[in-house]
Parts: C-alpha cells; sequence; structure tokens
C-alpha cells in the first residue's frame, strides 16, 4: 500500500477542513516572519546607527581610558599597532581618534562639548560623516576649521564662517586654547550625536591638546556586526593588557540593554501567537479524528493494521504542516523583500519617542534566511508534536466503539 497517497487523498476529500488548518498554519508562519524580521531588522539599523554614525563596532584604547576618560590616558599608535588591527580578518576600516572635554565659545555665549580629532578620509569610510554635513563642507586633511553638531551650534548661535575660541587642558596639565572658524554644521538622525560637539583635523587636535603622536581610541569597523565577538577576542589576546579593547555594546550598554528587554517581549508575544495555533490547529486535528471514528474502526475491522492506519493519520497532519509552512512562507517572503528596501516611516508622535534613544524613526525589516528557517522549524514542530495526538488514538483505538459511532 502506498501509504503517502492514501494520506494525500484523505486530507482532500473534506476541502474544508484541510483548508481551515492550512490556513492556521499559514497565518502561524507569516506574523511569527513579519514580526522577527521587523524586531531583527529594527535591532540591526539600531546598532548599524550606532556603528557607524560614532563607535565603530571595536575600539582599542589605553587600558585606564575606560575608567578615567583623560587626555592623559592616551596612547601613541605605532606601526606594529595598526599592523596587527588591519591583518585581523574580518576588519574592513580603521581610524585613529582623540577626543576630551572643551569649552567652546562665540561672541558672549559658552557650551562644553567633545573635541573630536579625526582623520577626515578615515573617518568618512567608517562612519560617512560627510553625508550628515548640513550647511557648509567636510574637513580636509590638516584642515585649519571644525564642524559643529547642528545643536551644539543652535545652542551657541554659530554660523558658518564665525571663529570659535576653544579652551580646555592638554596633554599632562598643559594649557589648550586656540581659534577656529567654523566650516560645516553636521546634522545627525539621531538627536544625542547632534548635542556631541565638534570635529577638528586629528593633526590640529594632536597640535590644540600637545598630545603629538597620540590617540584616545582607534575605531574599527566589520565586515559584518556577527564578527564581533570573534575579532574583539582575537585582537584582544594579541594584544594583551597593554591595550584595552571594546566592543560597541560595552560602549553603549544601554543599546544592548534595550534590545534584550524588546526583544524578551517579542519572545512572550510569539509564544502567544504559537499556541493560538496550536490550539486552533489541535481542534482541527481532534475534528478530524473524531468525524473519522467510524472509519477507522471499519478499517481496522477489515483487516489494516493499527501501526499502519497510525502512519497514515501521521501522514495526513505532516502534509497538511508542510503545505501551511510552505504557503506561509511564500506569502511572507515577497512582503519581507519589499520592506527590507522599503522601510515603514513611523508617525510623529511614535517618532519622537525613537529618536529619544537615537533610533532613526523607521520600521526596518531583515531578510536573513535564519529568520525564515527558525519561524517555519518552530511552527513545523508544532505540527509535529500535535500529530501525535491522531497516531496515539489510532494505536488505542477500541473497535467495538469505534463502529458504533
Amino acid at each position: 500500500m502506498n501509504y503517502s497517497k492514501v494520506a494525500w487523498r484523505n486530507i482532500w476529500r473534506n476541502k474544508s477542513r484541510t483548508v481551515i488548518t492550512v490556513l492556521a498554519i499559514v497565518v502561524a508562519v507569516f506574523l511569527s516572519s513579519i514580526m522577527t524580521s521587523m524586531q531583527e531588522g529594527t535591532y540591526s539599523r539600531m546598532i548599524d546607527n550606532v556603528v557607524k554614525f560614532y563607535t565603530g563596532y571595536l575600539q582599542v584604547h589605553h587600558p585606564d581610558y575606560w575608567e578615567k576618560k583623560t587626555i592623559n590616558n592616551t596612547f601613541i599608535p605605532t606601526d606594529t599597532l595598526l599592523q596587527v588591527i588591519s591583518q585581523t580578518s574580518g576588519v574592513t576600516r580603521y581610524a585613529e581618534r582623540l577626543e576630551s572635554f572643551t569649552l567652546l565659545s562665540v561672541g558672549d555665549q559658552t557650551r562644553g562639548g567633545a573635541l573630536i580629532g579625526i582623520d577626515p578620509v578615515r573617518e568618512n569610510e567608517i562612519t560617512n560623516l560627510s553625508h550628515w554635513i548640513d550647511t557648509g563642507a567636510y574637513l580636509k586633511p590638516h584642515d585649519d576649521g571644525l564642524l559643529l553638531t547642528s545643536n551644539v551650534a543652535k545652542s551657541l548661535g554659530a554660523q558658518l564662517g564665525d571663529t570659535l575660541v576653544l579652551i580646555s587642558q592638554g596633554y599632562h596639565g598643559a594649557s589648550a586654547a586656540g581659534l577656529f572658524p567654523v566650516k560645516g554644521i553636521i546634522r545627525f538622525a539621531s538627536p544625542q550625536l547632534n548635542n556631541l560637539g565638534a570635529y577638528i583635523d586629528i593633526t590640529r587636535a594632536r597640535e590644540f591638546f600637545s598630545a603629538y603622536d597620540r590617540a584616545t581610541s582607534v575605531v574599527i569597523l566589520l565586515e559584518n556586526q556577527d564578527l564581533t565577538n570573534e575579532v574583539h577576542s582575537q585582537i584582544a589576546q594579541t594584544l594583551g593588557s597593554r591595550f584595552s579593547v571594546k566592543s560597541w555594546n560595552e560602549i553603549q550598554p544601554e543599546i544592548q540593554q534595550m534590545i534584550d528587554a524588546d526583544r524578551s517581549g517579542g519572545v512572550v508575544m510569539k509564544v502567544i501567537l504559537y499556541l493560538i495555533i496550536a490550539f486552533g490547529i489541535f481542534g482541527t486535528v481532534i475534528m478530524m479524528v473524531s468525524e473519522r471514528k467510524r472509519e477507522l474502526g471499519v478499517m481496522v475491522a477489515v483487516g489494516m493494521r493499527k501501526g499502519r492506519l497510525a502512519t497514515i493519520l501521521l501522514l495526513e497532519t505532516l502534509y497538511l504542516g508542510l503545505i501551511g509552512v510552505a504557503v506561509g512562507f511564500a506569502f511572507s517572503m515577497p512582503l519581507i523583500a519589499y520592506f527590507v528596501k522599503h522601510p515603514i516611516p513611523l508617525p510623529s508622535e511614535v517618532a519622537k519617542s525613537y529618536e529619544t534613544f537615537g533610533i532613526e524613526a523607521a520600521l526596518y525589516f531583515s531578510g536573513n534566511s535564519i529568520i525564515f528557517i527558525r519561524q517555519i522549524s518552530i511552527v513545523f514542530i508544532i505540527t509535529l508534536i500535535i500529530s501525535l495526538y491522531p497516531v496515539l488514538k489510532a494505536l488505542n483505538l477500541k473497535l467495538t466503539k469505534s463502529l458504533r459511532a
């Protein structure tokens, strides 16, 4: 006997029941895939915002810098150090920075902020800083001007061409003061970054702070975020205790905490969804077995073994699961592929709360194949578990009761 053909024909004997069961599975696959894709896409975008706007995936510091962020806890990025970083598998870019607190003043307005010395070319390759120039022009190597973030410029009332007075403390207590013209104003998508301060060429920053050849950090960009832990371990092991290597989630732990909390909430929602769908499928399977009790009894009475009958019922349930998973995948995949390229903008009321955390105000989707594989697998496993019910019913079938049904 060809069990597969018999099982396939049986599920289409009652088309309405089959369609209801398949639709329940389709809804489960579709909603869980969409929800997970949106979550992971938003998380990935959030991480990209942190990484590509400012922190990089990894940063190398003086071992004492993270505990006390002063200009004294800097280091000289030697050729050996930079060679270790550049030759580590997975590293695509790196850039040196020299950063410290400074007072910025124009006219009678003064404000504190970060003064970040950058290599304009290398920095742009990592953070695409030139893209966020709102007015003015981007820095050139050895440029004498500076770039102001938009909120700092607004607070100071500074405009293009204005000369800012910068006052700070230099390396090992040296006085630091200088005049720098505003060459450009930066407006990031993240409001937090717009409060940052000013960017200047790293050569000028070293002169300003009297920290010649020194850096507070080397910012590292990787091929993708999945390599963060692996590359972190490699570089940290190679450099040893002479340097501190921090990943983006150590530099911005609040972002990781928010992702973990949101992901936990998403798991709860998906568990509820899976339970609803599971009970829906289970109810349909119970109805299917109950309606066919007499039929099953007759089949056993004429000589069919209960084991073979159980196999047919198992295959019927598996076919329903396979059809539902395949149709759910076919519906969800094109929609997700569209939203990956066309994120959904959020209403202005919701956008404000997102921007508070430095997240672009849109819903992003991920096209990572593991999302679909995971959701399809979970729904199919649920179907497999439910398929045990008709199998057990067939194996424990009471012939006299079923014939009287």
